[in-house]
């Protein structure tokens, strides 16, 4: 075959592969190949047929082949380094994209494809540099200045990521995974009138977009405008506009009846590793009746670290689910005969809702993440407890049925080896510190206002918040300078580089403020294990009452009030009472020891209901079960069992 028939040949096939004609195109291709063995554009091109194709392990084969004729083509460089991106081998994808750098420097999209590589695997700076060397080399590429933006608020350069989603706007207006990027960068500034306005663009751009719907959702909780029945409205519309429609997909459940097996309980979470959630589910899983339930986690974790490792430990069976499609893992937990499914994400990031909403257990029920409920048909039950919905809560703005916990929602454990708590800093000082350390974003400016009067009330007294630089800061100064309180009182401190950096940073705090609308938490109870009062303004939500739960459980309700005013009144009290601080400073770890929050055996201790039947269409046939949560599990499945299955 002459030099211009296999040309044409080829040209035919590249037309062919364009029209769809995939078969013919591969025919050709092969036919040009039995004859010249080394035409490596052919092999190239039976490599994006076969992409096209789904098989990725046989377009890899072909591409490299191409390689190993042609090395110095940068196409093929670049289309190795996606197919290997493709399949999470994000250390193969950067050597690829690399060797394509290094042959054509001049082409942006090598040097974008790069910066992928470098972030997902953990090298951030070395991302932001790529980028912008991608923008530099071609100053209109808007998918770029995105990526650049992640990249710069994941190391809380929140004014720069914001200018560089910004411009990629300004490029790409109808861009909508930049309207959600940009609300979420807003949101950790505290801004939640912009975030909330960028979600709400996203959605009328795409009103199926689900990612910034869930987002809206979650912001809205940080919101003082939005209480608890305007979230459960926007949470039914979230509902009907992408749960809904999956309801065809609902089968019937042919889990095993028997009331003696085990039951199989599958706990769902991007976050088993180092968060809040990981940490707070490690004890309680390590409770659990092995004997008695089947434990599964479907794990999302990108990066697992040793709390990964740890909450695997602890299961009969492991499920890496992060790249497995909703429909795929929705088959995949029918087939594991999963009877109970527990949600650990609700609204936040990387939440798994739409299996949820296939539902492909019996039994479904959202905990953990927050408390706050789903808004979805699908799930049955959430959890609670009686100070985050105490009686005459109106419980019907929630989508599923509440079981409040008989103490508290909570099993608090350090992070891990935590400093001995140093005495009040006033002692070496000669004044009060207050300080905040949560997520910014939980500083509404009601709060502020509040701690303006504090900080009045306390002469000398200094403000200590948690907040990433940015041009946020000086109109949080500005707040306080309206109240007549001096810039030099407020301090803020970033990201601290460790957890028992930042757990020492409460070293330098006498009292602490609880924010609202939206609560510490977590952050609660590490203030408290490192001997730091809480004082805490309950809310209309059950995140706002988060304060109300912990500080009952360690008999520190004098420290919750009940009106703005009690609040700062609480506060002042506190830092006037030295005896007291110092008290406390010395015993709030033995209080949270003693306590139910880190009490895992006794949140996990058995209920003795009045129904103490668990057998099959309500036959009486008491079991023993070593945990509040395994006998609430027993109720819903094996009393109802007729109905359930």
């Amino acid at each position: 075959m002459s030099e211009p028939a296999i040309e044409q040949k080829f040209a035919l096939a590249i037309q062919l592969k364009k029209a769809g004609r995939l078969s013919e195109a591969e025919g050709l291709c092969r036919e040009i190949l039995a004859k010249h063995p080394n035409h490596a554009d052919a092999l190239h091109q039976l490599a994006l047929i076969a992409i096209q194709e789904n098989q990725i392990e046989k377009a890899l084969e072909f591409i490299r082949q191409a390689i190993a004729i042609n090395p110095r083509e940068v196409v093929y460089q670049i289309n190795l380094g996606n197919m290997l991106s493709s399949l999470g081998r994000y250390l193969e994808a950067m050597n690829a994209y690399q060797a394509a750098v290094q042959l054509k420097p001049e082409i942006p999209e090598a040097h974008y494809n790069l910066g992928l590589s470098l972030y997902n695997q953990g090298h951030t700076a070395a991302a932001i540099a790529a980028y912008r060397e991608a923008i530099r080399l071609k100053p209109d590429y808007a998918l770029a200045y995105n990526n650049l933006g992640v990249a710069l608020t994941s190391q809380g350069e929140f004014d720069s990521g914001i200018a560089a989603y910004s411009r990629a706007l300004q490029l790409r207006p109808n861009y909508l995974e930049i309207y959600t990027n940009l609300g979420n960068a807003l949101k950790d500034q505290g801004r939640l009138d912009e975030a909330i306005a960028n979600f709400r663009a996203a959605l009328a751009l795409k009103p199926d977009a689900i990612l910034a719907h869930s987002n809206l959702i979650y912001a809205m909780h940080f919101h003082s405008d939005d209480d608890a029945r305007a979230i459960h409205e926007e949470q039914r519309r979230w509902n009907r506009q992408h749960a809904d429609p999956l309801k065809q997909l609902i089968r019937l459940h042919n889990n095993n009846r028997d009331p003696e097996r085990r039951l199989c309980i599958g706990y769902v979470s991007p976050d088993f590793r180092q968060h809040v959630v990981g940490w707070n589910l490690l004890p309680l899983l390590e409770q659990h009746n092995h004997k008695e339930f089947k434990i599964i986690c479907y794990s999302g974790v990108s990066h697992p670290d040793n709390v990964t490792e740890q909450i695997r430990s602890c299961s009969d069976e492991w499920r890496n689910i992060g790249k497995v499609a909703d429909e795929q893992m929705a088959q995949m937990i029918r087939d594991d005969g999963v009877d109970i499914l527990i949600d650990l994400t609700l609204h936040m990031a990387g939440n798994r809702l739409l299996v949820f909403a296939r539902k492909p257990a019996p039994v479904q029920i959202t905990y953990l993440g927050y408390c706050g409920s789903t808004g979805l048909d699908a799930i049955d039950y959430r959890f609670s407890d009686p100070y985050l919905d105490p009686p005459g809560t109106d419980l019907s703005v929630y989508s599923e049925q509440t079981v409040r916990l008989p103490e508290t929602y909570w099993c608090y454990r350090p992070g891990g080896q935590a400093p001995i708590p140093a005495p009040p800093p006033i002692l070496i000082k000669k004044f009060i510190t207050f300080g905040c350390l949560n997520n910014f974003t939980k500083v509404s400016t009601e709060a502020m206002d509040l701690w303006a009067k504090i900080l009045l009330s306390a002469p000398k007294s200094r403000l200590l918040i948690h907040a990433n630089p940015g041009s946020h800061l000086p109109e949080v100064r500005g707040r306080f300078n309206t109240f007549g309180v001096l810039s030099d009182r407020i301090e803020f401190i970033g990201r601290r580089p460790s957890w028992t950096d930042y757990l020492n940073t409460f070293s330098q705090i006498d009292v602490a403020l609880d924010p609202f609308p939206y609560c510490g938490w977590i952050t609660t109870c590490d203030g408290l294990w490192m001997g730091v009062p809480v004082v805490s303004l309950p809310g209309r939500t059950a995140a706002s009452r988060g304060g109300k739960s912990i500080l009952t459980n360690i008999g520190l309700s004098e420290l919750i009030a009940d009106t703005p005013e009690e609040y700062v009144n609480i506060a002042i009290k506190l830092a006037n009472d030295l005896p007291r601080l110092r008290e406390l400073r010395s015993t709030l770890r033995e209080r949270m020891e003693s306590s139910p929050l880190m009490n895992a055996e006794r949140l996990l201790v058995m209920l003795k209901p009045p129904i103490a039947t668990c057998g099959d269409n309500g036959a009486q046939n008491p079991t023993q079960y070593t945990s509040t949560t395994d006998q609430l599990f027993c109720l819903t499945m094996r009393a109802n069992v007729s109905i359930l299955l």
